[in-house]
């Protein structure tokens, strides 16, 4: 669904078949095929009112629709789309443009692949011209669009442009739609010089989707331009199903927002959709946030690493002139972006995700494999798979690149990275000879329970393995916590050499400060060997540590205790009142099915907060459901976890839904944690409430 945060979507935008009644499905259907019909142009079945005009058609359509056996797009395009920055503010114009162009150049972006610079909606004036010509809005773009495309064209680049398969675009000031004028505004966007035209689904009139993108299809195609198209109707009518003949490239959710909780929910909806896409036709998870301000650079590197290994167009979405030298660094990552660019054009395809630890391979041309290791939870984790599972053939040993520390390794098969929160390790990995020219690869884990009562030493135990054919030697380890806190071994850091599948484990002593605040901190564990030949490796490995006080004995409201760590999908998790919007305290008093509560915890999906329990306590309620500020709309689920187990789920919920009582039995539980998922159908007006959810311990 269209995420109502992200754009102003205008009415009429209801999904195929969703709102009217059978008797105006099939008058207008019938009255629409008709037209259609009239033209030469074989119906397609409607399931939607078609209250628009009927589409402009040349005089001359053929019968059948061709197929986009064109070869554009045969890997996934890259480029730069300005919304997700500037939205339709005045910083949008011909100097923007250009200058996006010119950075493309100068800080090796073309060089490493980016050739789109795409002008979303606000481009236009609201109102056509008296000949039904678009006209663009001569104070963003006093000398026209044609002029900004001869620009990027002198660069090498591409010019790309939106409007919306509807009657007016996505913005509330009402800029003029394509629905009806699909043939004359494509001839407007060829003779300007476009390449890429993205085509968005609001105002669309109930006209069937199909139907809709179809005829922009033949109208690019008509116009005999070379011009890649974006079918952006948010998965509503799932384009992966019928899109591959239409379209290059199609969304198949609702707009990405700049926070974990809407990438994460957008990444997990896109995953299952890997046998659609390939050369020419794509799934599109919307555009990159990666330098927006609203993750952190783990969080972007992910974000970037998991739309390359999903072929997913790579569209910059951040203000370029403005963006700092580690957003430079994650979108000009060359091997990554080899990644997405494969010529092969798989989509990787997921292989485990158990606990939230994921492990996503792309089969690559050359037969190597792309390993997405990622960490979706709070903490840092170990992910491990192996060279057979991700569909490797058996070899002595595989040579294993990190794709973002560049460095080379062997393994004897064994795939595994001590991940951090949120984090991804993605690497490439190959059968082949050349694998003895690296070390070998160590897996590191922290073996103990990383549970820290501020100023009382804890004890926890790491272990160092070999994971390759031949020994690490001079193998030394040290771990580092943060500034203040003290940490000391407790047996042997090093060792003159660890045999192939040995470890090395080492007990530490691991002090944070009196008064340390509750929550997760980062701990380092640093390991540096050698190969046999003397060829030196060194790692880095994030470790989490929390810092823990024990749950108040009796019942309390968790909604006055702290936790442990808290994800939101849009603003931050709110106490004692509903979600609001995006902003801290901006929301109202929880209200459910018109019943108010005074305490609780209000969130929107995809959402998670843990809470230390430290097998102290014995239950969790709550009375759950989706609070009334959204007016009727939202659908979620309401999950709650004991350690790494589900005890109690409602199912999928409303807002038409009455307060649902939720319990479970957390007897034992170290960690706690009230999950809600988004019901399976986007995160649209998601706002739910754990009312009253309290602990007893």
């Amino acid at each position: 669904m269209r995420h109502p945060h992200t754009r102003t979507a205008p009415t009429n935008t209801t999904p195929t078949g969703t709102a009217s009644t059978a008797r105006r499905r099939r008058l207008l259907g019938a009255v629409t095929a008709a037209l259609l019909c009239t033209a030469g142009v074989t119906p397609i079945a409607l399931t939607a009112p078609a209250v628009a005009a009927p589409a402009e058609v040349p005089a001359e359509v053929p019968a059948e629709a061709p197929a986009l056996a064109d070869g554009l797009a045969l890997t996934p395009p890259m480029g730069f789309n300005n919304w997700n920055s500037t939205h339709c503010r005045a910083e949008f114009d011909e100097s923007m443009v250009k200058g996006i162009a010119d950075l493309f150049v100068d800080r090796g972006l073309k060089a490493a692949g980016y050739r789109y610079v795409n002008l979303d909606d606000c481009w236009a004036l609201p109102e056509r011209d008296a000949d039904g010509k678009l006209v663009p809005d001569p104070a963003r773009f006093p000398n026209g669009i044609k002029a900004v495309a001869d620009y990027v064209h002198s660069k090498g680049l591409k010019l790309g442009i939106y409007t919306s398969a509807g009657t007016k675009t996505c913005n509330s000031a009402g800029f003029p739609g394509a629905l009806g004028h699909e043939y004359s505004d494509a001839r407007q966007f060829a003779d300007w010089g476009v390449d890429y035209l993205k085509y968005d689904n609001c105002n669309n009139q109930g006209v069937d989707a199909r139907s809709r993108y179809t005829t922009m299809r033949d109208a690019l195609k008509a116009t005999g331009r070379p011009i890649v198209y974006s079918i952006c109707e948010w998965g509503e009518n799932k384009p992966w199903e019928w899109a591959s003949d239409v379209g290059h490239l199609w969304r198949t959710t609702g707009d990405i927002s700049d926070n974990w909780g809407s990438m994460l929910s957008i990444l997990k909806k896109n995953l299952p959709l890997a046998p659609y896409a390939g050369p020419g036709h794509w799934n599109d998870p919307d555009m990159l946030e990666v330098g927006n301000g609203g993750m952190t650079d783990t969080e972007y590197r992910t974000h970037f690493s998991m739309w390359s290994v999903m072929a997913a167009p790579l569209l910059i979405g951040s203000d370029l002139r403005k963006a700092s030298q580690a957003t430079f660094d994650v979108l000009g990552n060359k091997e990554v972006i080899a990644v997405d660019q494969d010529p092969l054009g798989r989509q990787g395809t997921v292989i485990s995700s158990e606990g939230g630890r994921w492990v996503v391979a792309k089969e690559m041309k050359d037969g190597s494999r792309a390993v997405a290791l990622f960490n979706e939870t709070a903490a840092a984790q170990r992910v491990t798979t192996t060279a057979r599972a991700v569909g490797l053939p058996a070899a002595p040993a595989y040579t294993l690149r990190d794709l973002w520390q560049h460095r080379s390794l062997h393994t004897a098969g064994t795939i595994a990275a001590t991940v951090p929160a949120h984090g991804t390790v993605l690497v490439r990995i190959s059968a082949g000879s050349g694998w003895a020219a690296h070390p070998p690869a160590v897996g590191t884990v922290l073996d103990s329970a990383p549970f820290v009562t501020a100023g009382t030493p804890a004890t926890l135990t790491t272990s160092v393995t070999d994971l390759g054919r031949t020994p690490a030697t001079r193998l030394t380890v040290s771990l580092s916590g943060p500034q203040g806190w003290t940490v000391r071994a407790l047996s042997p850091t090093g060792t003159a050499a660890l045999p192939a599948g040995r470890a090395l484990r080492t007990r530490w002593s691991v002090t944070a400060p009196a008064g340390t605040p509750i929550g997760s901190y980062d701990l380092t564990l640093k390991a540096s060997y050698r190969s046999p030949a003397g060829v030196r490796a060194d790692s880095a490995v994030p470790l989490t540590a929390s810092v823990v006080v024990p749950p108040p004995a009796g019942t309390s409201y968790l909604g006055d205790l702290p936790w442990l760590s808290a994800v939101n999908g849009y603003g931050p998790v709110e106490r004692d009142t509903s979600n609001g919007e995006s902003a801290a305290g901006d929301g109202h008093p929880i209200t459910l099915g018109g019943a108010v509560y005074a305490k609780g915890l209000g969130v929107h999906a995809d959402s998670a907060v843990e809470y230390y329990t430290g097998g102290a306590c014995t239950r969790v309620t709550a009375d759950v459901g989706v609070d009334d500020e959204k007016g009727g709309k939202g659908t979620v689920a309401f999950e709650l976890w004991a350690d790494g187990a589900r005890v109690a789920s409602t199912g999928v919920l409303t807002n038409a839904m009455p307060a649902r009582s939720l319990t479970a039995d957390v007897t034992g539980a170290q960690v706690v944690r009230l999950v809600v998922t988004d019901g399976g159908d986007g995160i649209d007006s998601d706002h739910a409430d754990w009312a009253d959810a309290r602990l007893s311990c």
